[in-house]
């Protein structure tokens, strides 16, 4: 008795590809995403004094009269723009790159997963860019009237553009990690790591996990620390609401699977039986 595969719930690429293929394909879709961040890059270079000007706007405008940004290093006025124009790349192809990995994991993955990957990775690509554009339209115009309006008197607030960079770019990433929060609660919801109930019952130990992270990812004040808090606390929410409609999909995705399995059940006759152990003795002969 045999059953015959089924095309809702097999890989797509049902032959096993040599190991060497599966690397030479892994280099070619590296140097893809090389080549296009670099084409990126070199499309970005010439404008890199206006970026790191426009990056800047929400500090300058809460700098005291008078006062203005520095460069302690030597190099500095030179490499902090270059390396801006280098992460805005890496930050433009993201799609692309994202695209890459799920084309070369794609073949491995069955059908019903592939329905749920590509969502997953659009929103989670959404998300972290709606994360780095909440911290820059809100959160950067609040921290930085709060720092600069603290400053000692006597002190004149001049701050370096590389230190400045790299701030900015931590809560960036960190509010673009922290804007993630549904699509890892899907992910615990759908493999069964937790329950919709169990993470609502959960809730006060989200709310205070929330504000320790916002503590550990941003600047010590209570501004950024509620700033990043706060959203996790609403993504959290929306993630546990979206989470019932993955598990309504998975459910039907495996009443369908099991529909289609007791469909696909046919049992060989006496001739497909004696040409299948023909072949099979065959095969033990020749090696």
């Amino acid at each position: 008795m045999s059953k015959s595969p089924r095309q809702d719930d097999s890989p797509v690429d049902n032959g096993e590809q040599p190991f060497i293929s599966h690397l030479v394909e892994l280099r070619d879709r590296l140097l893809r995403i090389v080549l296009v961040v670099a084409l990126v890059f070199l499309a970005l270079v010439p404008f890199a004094n206006i970026l790191f000007s426009t990056l800047s706007g929400p500090l300058t405008a809460h700098l005291p009269e008078g006062s203005s940004m520095v460069a302690i290093e030597v190099a500095s006025p030179f490499l902090t723009p270059f390396k801006l124009s280098l992460v805005l790349a890496v930050f433009i192809a993201m799609p692309f790159l994202l695209y890459q990995v799920w084309a070369f994991v794609a073949p491995g993955l069955y059908r019903h997963e592939r329905r749920l990957v590509v969502p997953l990775m659009v929103s989670s690509t959404a998300l972290f860019y709606a994360g780095a554009a909440f911290a820059y339209f809100v959160v950067f115009p609040l921290v930085f009237k709060f720092l600069t309006s603290t400053a000692p008197e006597g002190v004149a607030v001049m701050t370096d553009i590389s230190r400045y960079l790299d701030f900015v770019l931590t809560l960036f990433f960190a509010f673009g990690l922290a804007f993630e929060v549904p699509v890892l609660t899907v992910l615990l919801v759908w493999t069964g790591m937790a329950t919709q109930d169990g993470l609502r019952e959960k809730r006060p130990y989200i709310i205070v996990g929330a504000f320790v992270v916002g503590m550990l990812l941003t600047p010590p004040d209570i501004i950024s620390q509620t700033l990043l808090a706060v959203p996790v606390l609403l993504l959290f929410e929306l993630g546990i609401i979206f989470s019932g409609w993955f598990i309504n999909q998975k459910a039907a995705d495996d009443e369908n699977a099991a529909e289609t399995d007791d469909a696909d059940y046919t049992p060989l006759s006496e001739a497909e039986m004696d040409a299948e152990l023909d072949r099979i003795d065959s095969e033990e002969e020749g090696r």
